[in-house]
């Protein structure tokens, strides 16, 4: 049977439910998911990523998940170009995609298009990097606002990557960051139906979110960071090790803190990345939001998924 070609994209907060009722839809439709997680990405990195478990895939399979080794960077860009091969290949078998995850930056470079931004520098990059290391994140991101006071305004001045990576682009292209991405090419051109999911109550959500992570460390999270230390090429700065609950473990074993500070630290850090995804989704245009805890949930989702779609640049102011 041929279906529209169309694609369904469901959002969500950490631990708000979003494989299960992924999951539930997979069976209810022709469809197939698309994980949009940048921690799914990684091999070897199950428990902390809350990653399907092999009963579940095998029951639904997830495309783009386990393709990159952890020492390995991936980029949204990236993405976009893994994920429109994907969608392109689930539509011509007549079949729905069905995106799931909670990375509101490959979910934006894929709907939105890219901007065509200069290849990375390994020179100006270095140097960045010897700067960095000599001066630190704050002075960096002092020139920054210099060059590029919009990109500077959103970006935290302790958070080095972002910084250097601005820099990077105006010292190699001679433009902004931020005039470089007004300029988009490559929005997906298939209609788009938007659910987003999360608990009504955030004070649930924050409880789930603690539950979580107290059964993640409970069932083996330790032990799959020590087996990752163990490969010696691995270190905490790199974007794998940086996902939320890997860092606070691999820190705890550093010695930075001890046990229930790692526990409070990385229930903390979740809470926080699911605050930052709901602020991203609040600013989403089209979407149509799922009270996970409601008994109809499953059955709202499924009939919204019937509709007919609308493409996501016609959304945008």
């Amino acid at each position: 049977m041929t279906v529209q070609a169309k694609v369904i994209c469901l959002y969500g907060p950490t631990a708000a439910g979003k494989t299960a009722l992924a999951m539930a839809l997979a069976q209810r439709l022709p469809a197939d998911i698309i994980s949009v997680d940048s921690a799914l990405i990684y091999r070897g990195m199950d428990i902390g990523s809350a990653k399907p478990s092999a009963e579940e895939l095998a029951l639904a399979p997830h495309r783009l998940i386990d393709i990159c080794d952890p020492s390995e960077s991936y980029s949204a860009a990236q993405f976009a170009h893994d994920a429109r091969q994907h969608i392109d290949e689930i539509i011509a078998a007549g079949r729905t995609p069905l995106l799931v995850g909670g990375t509101m930056l490959y979910f934006k470079a894929l709907l939105e298009g890219m901007s065509k931004l200069p290849a990375a520098d390994a020179t100006i990059r270095a140097q960045l990097q010897h700067r960095l290391n000599q001066h630190g994140s704050v002075v960096l991101h002092q020139q920054l606002t210099a060059v590029d006071p919009v990109s500077a305004a959103r970006i935290h001045p302790n958070d080095p990557q972002r910084i250097t990576r601005a820099l990077e682009v105006f010292l190699t292209s001679g433009s902004s960051l931020t005039k470089l991405t007004q300029q988009r090419t490559g929005a997906l051109p298939y209609p788009v139906i938007q659910l987003a999911i999360a608990p009504e109550n955030r004070a649930i959500l924050h409880q789930r979110i603690e539950l979580r992570f107290r059964q993640m460390v409970s069932t083996g999270l330790q032990a799959e960071v020590e087996t990752l230390r163990a490969r010696g090429d691995l270190h905490k700065d790199l974007p794998a090790i940086r996902s939320v609950g890997y860092r606070q473990m691999w820190e705890y074993l550093d010695g930075d803190y001890g046990y229930d500070e790692m526990i409070d630290r990385g229930i903390f850090a979740s809470r926080q990345l699911a605050k930052r995804q709901l602020t991203w989704l609040r600013k989403w245009p089209g979407v149509q939001w799922l009270d996970s805890l409601a008994a109809d949930c499953e059955q709202k989702a499924w009939l919204a998924c019937q509709q007919r779609g609308q493409k996501f640049t016609d959304l945008l102011p």
